[in-house]
Parts: C-alpha cells; sequence; structure tokens
C-alpha cells in the first residue's frame, strides 16, 4: 500500500510472537466490544495479506445513497440499457474515492493488469475497464463494488486478533456477494458454528 492505512483500533501494536498465517481470502467478524463504531458488527473480506500488513473490504456496509450509475457519470463512462445493477459499498475509511470491484473468476488463467487473485475463484479489479464493461452488460458475475478499503500496517491485524478484535473465518459467497446486511454478521458466526447470543469477548477462531 502507498501509505500507512487507517485502522480500526487507530494504533500500531507491538510486534508479537503470534504465529504468522496467511489470512488472504479469510473474512474478519468484528468481536463485541469494537472500539471503533465504523466497524461494530463488520464482516471484511481479507483480499491481501502479507509481513508489509493486510488489506481488506468491508461485506456489510451498503451505500444506498451512491447509485452505480451515479458513479458511472461522475468517470464520464456511459452506461446504455443492458448496464448492470451494481451494489455500491462501504469498503473501508482508507482512500474512498478508489473503488474496487470484487467479483468472480475462472479458478484457472492469466490475470490481467489491474485485477488481484484472492482465492481460486474470487478476484478484485481496479481499473476502468471491467467499469465499462458492466455499464454494457458484460463483467463478471456475481460482482459488487466497495468505495474505499481497511488497511493495516506491519502487525497491527495480528495484534488486534491478539486483543479479541476480530474472530477469523471463512468466506463464502453469500456472505461475500448477497445483499442481506442486515443479518449478515449473524450469519458469517453461524457459518463457522457459534451462536451469537453466547459469544462473549473471549478470543477465539472458526
Amino acid at each position: 500500500m502507498s501509505k500507512t492505512p487507517s485502522t480500526p483500533s487507530g494504533e500500531r501494536p507491538a510486534v508479537t510472537e503470534m504465529q504468522h498465517r496467511n489470512l488472504t481470502g479469510k473474512i474478519l467478524i468484528a468481536m463485541p466490544g469494537m472500539s471503533d463504531p465504523r466497524f461494530d458488527r463488520s464482516v471484511i473480506l481479507v483480499c491481501a495479506h502479507s509481513d508489509e500488513g493486510a488489506m481488506g473490504l468491508v461485506l456489510n456496509r451498503p451505500l444506498p445513497e451512491i447509485g452505480f450509475g451515479d458513479l458511472l457519470e461522475q468517470l464520464g463512462i456511459e452506461a446504455d440499457d443492458s448496464s448492470r445493477r451494481i451494489e455500491v459499498r462501504f469498503g473501508g475509511p482508507v482512500e474512498p474515492g478508489r473503488g474496487f470491484v470484487l467479483h468472480k473468476v475462472a479458478e484457472h488463467g492469466r490475470d490481467p493488469e489491474g485485477r488481484m487473485r484472492i482465492g481460486q475463484a474470487l478476484a478484485m479489479t481496479t481499473t476502468r475497464d471491467i467499469l465499462e464493461e458492466l455499464a454494457h452488460g458484460r463483467g463478471p458475475e456475481p460482482a459488487v463494488l466497495a468505495l474505499g478499503y481497511a488497511g493495516w500496517g506491519p502487525g497491527q491485524l495480528e495484534g488486534e486478533m491478539l486483543a479479541n478484535g476480530w474472530l477469523i473465518g471463512e468466506g463464502e459467497d453469500g456472505l461475500i456477494f448477497d445483499e442481506m446486511h442486515d443479518d449478515k454478521w449473524q450469519r458469517a458466526l453461524h457459518a463457522q458454528g457459534i451462536e451469537p447470543s453466547l459469544l462473549s469477548g473471549a478470543a477465539g477462531r472458526a
């Protein structure tokens, strides 16, 4: 990442002895007591994770006041009658004016410039080309557009996990792409075999 990103805690924890684990493609489920209201009951897909830090997209914060057509107009992209209906979401507080298209992708094949593969069949694209394709009824399906992202510097995410800030889980297409956001946090916990009403601040992992 080009600059130090904002984080839910707002602080950089000390380097820990926590065993390194690549969380790319996993989801983070906010634990009760999350201090940052922007991430209260949030579900985040980890798009990249390394020793240099991590970045992810919030999955359950829609932006109903912002339409996909409005964004296309601002970018000077002319849509036609076949334009896809794409949901716009709050991806995180870092670079809120930058758009990220999260979408399915073929498991095999070369990734073009501007596409970052997250898993075998999931990717994130940041180029204008994909917006033009969607504006004309083409492009990958399903797909959603996130504005901004959540980011962590070296050791930050690991520190927040040790402080019981996040539960790690497995992502699934429903949690990533569907628009039923009101209960997505609860569904994310249920998918890990956890009953939300019984969840405490204790550390844990799915």
